[in-house]
């Protein structure tokens, strides 16, 4: 048997879809698979404890979906949590213990290290679990195993990455309570593809996903909506890194949605690059259900669209709100402010660009989350042996560690960054703003902010009802809607 855990305790509750996924795979390979969701119940020591005594599985999958959240000040590391848990885990059981998810495939070998866990599954674990048990029943000869790292005598060894070329998931998503996690969460999502061929310097999907693209079917994609649908789930968020790229492939799926009739029976949102985006793909986006789009804008400075490689100009993110207005599209443009090369007067003039262009709302996040293997931790290196570590925002003391969070904030913006982007946005309620470090220590759940993560008003919000991507619930609550 087969033990999947979810261990993301992140609030709103996110159903684990990759748990959804492998289940399927695994039961389809003729293993027999069950669910413990932690996530799901008030003591999770207790339900591992009442779980493990009268259950003995063959292997244990642990899904690790965020290191951490992302945002700084908060600055919140899950990694020792997990640790604690497969600790726990261990105290009762003695099945081999492997770790998966896009967290994990981030940081795949520290991790393994740092948990002490068996194995960890570096990308797809749809296919790669399925050979680890047939390995674990046989000749244990993990070699053959996908993205598997494993330790044998103290040493950590790897094997590449499981990106396979093609991937076919799961429609039925049954063995998630998809329910529940839409009532406590606002939303459930899926995915249309993987990987992301994009050279953006911050980002971490193609650590995690692979830079080569991997479509699914679209007949596959609308199979699984029509079945959450049928599950009582009417609001969806399509968790591809940018939906329309490849333009012809996000157009298909939506052709596929509006064939089967599907866009008047549920609302969904998207993450869009503002380039390969026009008019006649927000129409056919719209007709197939979509409500709300979020865009990678990053800046609205050309040269800081340059510094952070991003194909888009400052005309394109005009030109995409435009868009987006003529089909009754509520559209999101999320800010990264602070990145190499950032000033005030670089700041100033994407805040001002976004002000005119009118979007429903605007992220203002301040500071980059170094990510080992990205461009911005070559950059980072070069400016901390030029002596400037001004530059780099942490929690922690000692030698920089990348395995924790660990920020970029240009010096170009200051002593008081947080305060200078405030100020140039001058309370406008377009805009969610970073937190000041000072305000952070004195409460969580800052309204002008969106960090989701434990997000009082926006948790409030979902319990009396709200329903959608959260930063339109945030948007709607600001606005008086909700």
């Amino acid at each position: 048997m087969l033990t999947l855990v979810n261990t993301n305790m992140m609030l709103p509750a996110i159903a684990p879809i990759g748990l959804d996924y492998i289940a399927f795979s695994a039961q389809k390979a003729g293993f027999e698979v069950e669910i413990l969701d932690l996530a799901l119940v008030e003591e999770p020591v207790w339900a591992m404890k009442k779980y493990f005594s009268n259950h003995q599985p063959e292997l244990i999958g642990v899904s690790f979906r965020n290191v951490d959240d992302c945002f700084w000040p908060s600055a919140d590391w899950f990694v020792p949590q997990l640790k604690d848990t497969i600790k726990t885990i261990k105290s009762l059981t003695d099945a081999p213990i492997v770790i998966g998810g896009v967290g994990f495939s981030i940081f795949a070998g520290s991790i393994l290290k740092y948990t002490d866990a068996d194995f960890g599954i570096r990308g797809d674990g749809e296919t790669a679990i399925i050979e680890l048990i047939r390995q674990l029943q046989g000749k244990s000869v993990f070699s053959d195993v996908p993205g598997l790292l494993w330790q044998e005598n103290g040493t950590i060894l790897s094997n590449r990455p499981c990106w396979p070329e093609t991937i076919s998931l799961a429609t039925n998503r049954d063995f998630i309570d998809n329910k529940r996690y839409f009532k406590l969460g606002g939303q459930c999502g899926l995915e249309t593809k993987r990987g992301c061929n994009r050279r953006c310097i911050y980002c971490a999907d193609p650590l995690s996903k692979g830079g080569k693209l991997r479509l699914r079917n679209p007949v596959e994609v609308t199979d699984e909506v029509k079945s959450l649908i049928q599950q009582g789930i009417d609001v969806l968020h399509f968790c591809d890194s940018e939906f329309n790229i490849p333009r012809n492939h996000a157009y298909a799926v939506c052709e596929e949605l509006k064939k089967r009739s599907l866009g008047s029976d549920f609302r969904w949102y998207a993450y869009l690059s503002p380039v390969r985006f026009d008019a006649e793909l927000a129409g056919i986006m719209a007709e197939a259900g979509c409500v709300g789009i979020d865009f990678t804008g990053d800046s609205a400075s050309e040269t800081m669209l340059q510094n952070y490689r991003q194909e888009h100009t400052r005309e394109d993110l005009a030109e995409a709100v435009k868009v987006c207005r003529v089909n009754d599209i509520a559209v999101m443009i999320d800010l990264m402010l602070g990145g190499p090369g950032e000033t005030e007067e670089t700041v100033k003039e994407t805040i001002d660009f976004i002000k005119k262009i009118n979007p429903d709302c605007a992220g203002a996040a301040l500071g980059i989350r170094i990510y080992p293997g990205t461009h911005m931790e070559s950059i980072a290196a070069r400016e901390l042996e030029a002596g400037t570590e001004g530059c780099i925002r942490r929690k922690y003391s000692g030698n920089i560690d990348l395995f924790q969070p660990t920020f970029y904030i240009s010096e170009g913006l200051g002593e008081n960054p947080a305060q200078l982007v405030r100020d140039l946005i001058g309370g406008d309620q377009r805009f969610f703003e970073p937190e000041l470090e000072s305000e952070f220590q004195v409460t969580e759940g800052i309204d002008s902010g969106y960090n989701y993560n434990r997000n009082k008003p926006l948790e409030e919000a979902i319990e009396k009802g709200a329903r959608g991507a959260y930063w339109d619930i945030l948007r709607r609550l600001r606005e008086g809607e909700l």
